[in-house]
Parts: C-alpha cells; structure tokens; sequence
C-alpha cells in the first residue's frame, strides 16, 4: 500500500509539474508582432535583411559609417555561411542583429519545432561569427506571421517579431529615387523601414546617402530596432491585463477607446490575436462621441455589414463602433443601425489577386505595397489568417 501511496504522489508531482511548465510557457511563449512604434518623438530604424548573397553589404556599411547611422541586420543562416566576414563587420561596425531563420522559409509553414531548429542554427552560427546574440528580434521570412508562429517563435526565445511600416520594395530592382520617395511619403515618427543587402536590390546602397541625407534634414534620428522600442509612447496610458473572455472589442469598450486606436497602440495586426495575460497598453485620447446627425438603416435580409457600410460611402468599424457590434458577423433581420454621416472615400482603383497556394495576406500586401488592413477591409475580412485558394482578392491601391 506503501509503495501505491508513492506512486501516486509522485505521478501527481510530475503531472502538477507539467501542468506548471505548460502554463509558464503559455504566458511567456507569444512573440510581440512589432510594425512600428507609437511615439511622437522623431526616430526611425533602418532595417535590411541579409539573405545569400549579402552583395551589397560592405557598401551599405560604408554609407552608414559615413553617415553616422546606427541600422539593425535581420541574418540568415545560410548568408553568414556564404559571406561570414560579412556578417562580422556588421557586427564591427556596431549594427544590431536579428534572426532571419536559417534557410528562410515560410514560418506559417513549420511546426513549433522546426521553428526552433531554423532560428538555433541562425543565433548558434551568428555566435561564433561574431560573439552576439540575435535575441530578442525576429523577422518572418515573406513576412509570413500567424499566431501560432507568434507562438513558436516567442517560445524559442524571440520576444519581438518585427515587420515594418515601410516597405521599400527594393528587391524588384526598384531605382534609388523610387526607394527614396516611398521612405519620404510614408516617414511617420517610430517608422521600420525594410530593406536588402542582396545584388537582386542595386537601387539600396543608391539610395540612402540621400535618404539620410533628408530624413535628418526633417529631424529625424536614427536608432537600432531595439532602441526604438524604448520610445514606446506610454506616458499617458494605463495598461490591461487581459482576462478570459475578453476580445478587444469590449476592452476598447470598457476604457471608451476605439479599436483601431487600442490595436494601434500594441501592433496588434489581428484583432482576435491576444491572449490571457497579454498586457496591453491603453491610449489616452477617448473616444470622440457619435456625430449629432445620424442615418438609421433597418437590417433586410441578406445584408452585412459590409454590404451596409458600402451603401453609406463608410466602414464596417464605424458602423460597429456606433451600435457596440463586438461580432461584425452577428446582425440580424429587423435590427435598426446608427449610420456614422463620417464619410470615407473608395480607392479609386483596384486590382484582383487570386490566392495561391502558401500565400498569406501578409506575403500579399508585401507583393502590392499596400498593408494587411487595407486588404482585410476592402474583402470585408475579419480573420485574417482565414484566406483560401482560388480565393479572388480586391487589392486597393
């Protein structure tokens, strides 16, 4: 009986030890998806990802050290094999580095183990190159982010997945002029610009004595990824701990904030990616009240709200933000609508994309320039991870 007793104890001490190690690694697995920072100070980081070839990488240095620039490098494995002394005067010069996976594939892709094994083989390597980590920043290849890579990634020890705000586009060969006007254009405080050291991207090392060159005439300073998130603007935010059950539609509710603005302020890209113990930031600014002058519109069948928000020249999260829609799936037949008179202007042009198969709406905005946003609203898409083959797309310009 003796011995039954000890067994069992000790089967219900490995299974309370598992439940608990479970746990820790839930809360602590979830990578940060990470677009740009929400501050008002004038600071911005150049980023270039290093794929095989790295080409450019020693002219791209040159310019930066002339300049008096501090970038971030997102490595792959298989480019530190190729050009290893590379790698090394990145690190020389003083430059941060990040992970870019090892072979580069699409993370979507792998499992949580494979993920691991892409991203140890990239940090082992980029060690004994240079005596650095590349912890706690990570770039999706293709861009390619879902929650469970958020997931597997946050686990292997990469708290920060980091995307941009402006992408140049500069591996379609683009000229440095046409590289410069999209940084110009799009330079918001806190902005990642994406970049390639790569011989597929000439138009880079062209264009960034100018670009340097008028950002800092405009005031700009330019920091490392990781100094950027330093300026994460909380001042005047309180801070949430999410709970069970909680979406951000009823958190944004609860603190009189809208959706858009609290998604904003923590780079969250999908509204349905937080989870228990997220801690997320709550902007300051309130909401600002209904418009005094509204339209009404009672609910017929076969309407959405897409189809409503089209008719009314607005958008689905007005029209949910204004009558307290926590689902934009869930209207029904009878249901009278408060109409914001807000108006938004269409694109005026657009052009249709058919998904393939491994596409993901991220790889997609990449292709267009546009943003994730942009696509989900113009497809009235409300998961988007929720995408399939052969699926037609309205891709706004």
């Amino acid at each position: 009986m003796k011995r039954k007793g000890i067994r069992g104890a000790m089967a219900l001490f490995i299974l309370l030890a598992m439940v608990i190690t479970q746990s820790i690694s839930v809360s602590a697995a979830a990578s940060k998806f990470v677009t740009s920072v929400n501050t008002t100070s004038k600071v911005v980081a150049l980023t270039f990802d290093d794929g095989a070839d790295g080409a450019n990488t020693n002219k791209i240095l040159d310019i930066l050290a002339k300049n008096n620039v501090k970038a971030t490098f997102f490595l792959t494995g298989s480019g530190a094999n190729n050009h290893p002394q590379y790698i090394k005067n990145i690190a020389a010069k003083g430059h941060q580095l990040g992970n870019h996976s090892y072979t580069h594939p699409d993370f979507t892709k792998l499992t949580a183990t494979q993920m691991k094994s892409e991203l140890d083989r990239t940090e082992a390597l980029t060690k004994s190159l240079t005596g650095k980590t590349t912890k706690p920043i990570f770039r999706a290849p293709f861009g390619a982010v879902n929650s469970t890579v958020l997931s597997g990634v946050g686990a292997a020890g990469y708290g920060y997945t980091i995307q941009w705000n402006i992408d140049t586009i500069d591996w379609k060969g683009l000229t440095a002029s046409q590289i410069n006007t999209k940084v110009q254009t799009n330079i918001k405080p806190g902005s990642i610009v994406l970049m390639h050291t790569g011989a597929g991207a000439p138009g880079t090392p062209l264009a960034l004595p100018t670009m340097i060159s008028q950002l800092k005439a405009k005031g700009y300073k330019f920091v490392t990824v990781s100094q950027l998130l330093a300026y994460q603007n909380t001042s005047t935010n309180k801070t949430y701990t999410v709970k069970s059950g909680d979406t951000l539609y009823s958190i944004a509710r609860t603190y009189g904030v809208t959706v858009s603005a609290l998604a904003a302020a923590n780079n969250i890209t999908n509204y349905s990616l937080i989870y228990v113990g997220q801690v997320l930031i709550i902007p300051g600014t309130t909401v600002t009240p209904p418009p005094s002058t509204t339209v009404k519109y009672t609910v017929k069948s076969g309407d959405t709200l897409y189809k409503i928000a089209t008719m009314y020249n607005t958008t689905v999260a007005k029209i949910a933000a204004a009558n307290n829609i926590t689902n934009v799936n869930s209207i029904y037949v009878g249901q009278v609508l408060i109409i914001p008179t807000t108006t938004v202007t269409p694109p005026t042009t657009t052009v249709k994309y058919t998904v393939k198969s491994g596409d993901t709406l991220y790889k997609i905005a990449t292709m267009y320039n546009t943003t994730v946003a942009k696509i989900a609203a113009a497809n009235n898409i409300t998961n988007v991870n929720s995408i399939y083959v052969g699926q037609v797309l309205t891709i706004p310009k």
